[in-house]
């Protein structure tokens, strides 16, 4: 009966095939590009159609694969159960201890620690792990002291004779990234040979723990720098194939060597491609180790840690944070991440909340607990769109890693500047695009909080950050290499709002409404939210019967701009009039790119705001004018 139901449902709705689809959308685009308007190019490289069907799938080659095989695109093992992790800065072992007991209760199920002095001493570590243990928590220790509490760690695990399986630790020593790719230089040596032969001795001296990790490959700093997605995936595999040669080159076998990796990339806001991002890491990952001729299979399985960007976290509307963390925190566990860092909301300017880390530990116990990410494993596999997304990041990051390597490997091409000119080539257009609201960041540079200003934990320093202090001897030393810069893409537009929450003056912006009702409330919602970005305060108005009256309200006001809004129809008499009534004694901006423009500005209206407009430059452009 089953049978004939079914039978019965798919022979009411016959197929319908791609060209039928094809002559519909023509017929709707009514002469339409298609290409523009349909087709997305990505900053990645390549387009994404409107739609896929089944048959745009016969030519991937990763499908066919379960969780848990190679070449690792559905998962590196058959479950989806990532682990809730959260860091905590170590000044003093015994309030860390706390803290970190704390969390555990809390639902936390990889604990990290951040060591802050690199005189950390085996009392200190037994001090910290307090209660916790080697051998019962996943545990990660990065900061200045690592890789001193490495060597702790190893001879505590070797005294106590713990069971090596169920010693889950790893050190972030990196480097590469933390120290060539951030500051310019090695520091301790020119080649970093010096930290390549220590972080292999660890190795080494960790034969029998198994599941402990020397390396931290710390990716997501591309992508806080700016970089596209497939820049930050392709350069984090061009470190970690560079750290695997340089312990082979060390003495250590591949076998040794690429267990020991622990990588850590960021999760943007863009959902689908941050999905697909990590199964193509995956896939990449086990292509990349497969010539070595590993023997023992967890060499080609990338264990991969996520943390939520903090390139897009907001100091304004900072509670917005929140629903980024979230959406950001769906794509990595639908990805199948082993681990994964929520950043608290209000990371970007104060150290963090109780409150601000226990609402970025419950969205990952709300996707666990309430919406059963965890049961699900690659949940995004057969998804024609996904699939497709899949293979199209792999195959633009496998093409620029093996431009890389063609350089003679990451540190090659880092020191001629490869790396440094494509991110900075990125980080500039996605500026661009933040100044004039291509990318949007909500609460910042679109739908801002018209009223709010800056707290008193937000000032010029916290706002824009200057670099980090090395913990090493060198850290006065001038950089060899020029050095990426991490920052956020709101900061140019928090730093002219904070001067203007700082002047002491509170500029006004007036919504002056005529002529055709509709356009003119239109307008000035866009206005509104235009100057609102600067921290301009906007005095709304829903409509003036004329001109002469919404001209004496706006010079009632003490607005120092007035903002006529109206229909491009309506410009033509309106504007002209409005400039002799209001004279000098206020700026003039129209709302809109009216075809009588040029017209306007021959009668010496200059102002004009648009979708088209770069809102950065001109709101600087103004606040400049008013002598802010």
């Amino acid at each position: 009966m089953a049978n004939n139901k079914e039978e019965k449902l798919f022979t009411a709705f016959p197929p319908v095939t791609t060209e039928q689809w094809e002559e519909v959308i023509t017929k709707d685009l009514k002469g339409a590009d298609y290409q523009k308007k349909l087709v997305w190019r990505t900053a990645e490289g390549f387009n994404v159609r409107p739609y896929y069907r089944a048959e745009d799938l016969a030519a991937i080659r990763h499908l066919g694969s379960e969780s848990g095989e190679f070449p690792y695109v559905r998962g590196t093992k058959r479950c989806n159960c990532w682990r809730i992790h959260q860091t905590i800065p170590v000044t003093c072992p015994q309030e860390a201890n706390a803290l970190a007991l704390k969390l555990i209760e809390g639902g936390v199920e990889s604990l990290g620690f951040s060591i802050a002095d690199k005189e950390f001493s085996a009392a200190d570590l037994e001090t910290l792990l307090a209660g916790i243990g080697l051998d019962r928590y996943e545990l990660v220790f990065c900061g200045c002291g690592a890789r001193k509490v490495a060597e702790l760690v190893i001879e505590k695990a070797s005294a106590e004779k713990l069971d090596p399986e169920k010693v889950r630790v790893s050190f972030i020593l990196d480097p590469i990234v933390n120290k060539l790719t951030l500051k310019g230089s090695f520091g301790c040596s020119e080649d970093g040979g010096k930290a390549f032969d220590a972080i292999a001795g660890l190795i080494r001296k960790s034969a029998p723990f198994k599941r402990m990790r020397f390396v931290g490959v710390n990716g997501q700093q591309f992508h806080n720098s700016g970089s596209t997605i497939v820049q930050e995936l392709a350069f984090t595999l061009a470190v970690g194939h560079e750290y695997v040669v340089k312990l082979m080159e060390a003495g250590l076998s591949v076998d040794e060597a690429a267990p020991a990796i622990r990588f850590s990339m960021a999760v943007s806001s863009n959902y689908f491609m941050e999905i697909a991002k990590f199964r193509a890491a995956r896939m990449l990952w086990a292509n990349i180790m497969k010539p070595y001729n590993p023997t023992r299979g967890c060499a080609s399985k990338m264990f991969v840690h996520a943390v939520t960007s903090k390139w897009n976290q907001t100091v304004y509307d900072a509670y917005v944070n929140m629903l980024r963390g979230t959406t950001e925190a769906m794509s990595a566990t639908i990805a199948g991440v082993h681990s994964l860092e929520v950043t608290p909301f209000d990371a970007a300017y104060e150290q963090p909340t109780d409150f601000s880390e226990r609402i970025a530990r419950n969205v990952q116990l709300l996707l666990k607990n309430e919406s059963h990410f965890d049961q699900v494993v690659d949940p995004a596999g057969g998804s024609y769109y996904i699939e497709t997304l899949t293979q199209s990041i792999a195959e633009q990051a496998w093409a620029l890693f093996k431009q890389v390597e063609e350089k003679g490997g990451y540190i090659a091409a880092f020191k001629e500047g490869f790396v440094q000119d494509a991110v900075e080539a990125s980080a500039a257009n996605k500026d661009k695009n933040v100044a004039t609201r291509r990318i949007s960041l909500l609460g910042t540079n679109q739908f801002p909080n018209f009223t709010e200003v800056a707290g008193e934990a937000v000032t010029e320093q916290t706002v824009v950050p200057g670099s980090p202090k090395c913990c090493c001897k060198h850290q006065e030393a001038a950089p060899s290499v020029r050095p990426l810069k991490p920052y956020r893409g709101a900061m140019a537009f928090e730093q002219m709002r904070l001067k203007v929450d700082r002047s002491g003056k509170e500029p006004k912006a007036f919504m002056l409404t005529a002529g055709s009702l509709a356009m003119a409330r239109a307008r000035a919602q866009f206005s509104c939210n235009f100057f609102a970005c600067a921290g301009i305060r906007v005095i709304d108005n829903t409509f003036f019967h004329s001109v002469e009256e919404g001209a004496k309200a706006a010079l009632e006001s003490g607005a120092e701009i007035v903002v006529v809004c109206a229909s491009d129809d309506d410009y033509a008499t309106l504007a002209p009039r409005v400039k002799e009534l209001i004279g000098d004694k206020a700026i003039l901006v129209v709302a809109g790119a009216p075809a009588c423009q040029a017209e306007l500005e021959a009668q010496g209206i200059k102002n004009f705001i648009s979708v088209r407009s770069n809102v950065l430059e001109t709101l600087q452009n103004y606040l400049k004018e008013l002598g802010i």
